[in-house]
């Protein structure tokens, strides 16, 4: 199902970029992909964080393929 408040939002999101000029369209679409970039980048190194901790705990274990499908089938 289709949350329509938020496409709602999005939508108007649109409307109003659609009505800005080229230039400025440009300028928002730059704006934005360069946001998007930094929280990409954000958003990775907190993963590696997190997977840092893990390995820190000992939760995260190493081995070969077999081990894994072994470790499946236990």
């Amino acid at each position: 199902m289709v949350d329509t408040s938020k496409t709602s939002r999005l939508q108007q999101a649109i409307d109003v970029a659609e009505a800005l000029s080229l230039e400025e369209r440009q300028l928002l679409l730059e704006i934005l992909t360069k946001r998007l970039r930094r929280q990409q980048g954000q958003q990775l190194l907190d993963e590696v964080q997190a997977i840092r901790e893990d390995v820190a705990k000992g939760s995260i274990k190493y081995g070969s393929v077999q081990d894994f499908l072994a470790e499946l089938d236990a």
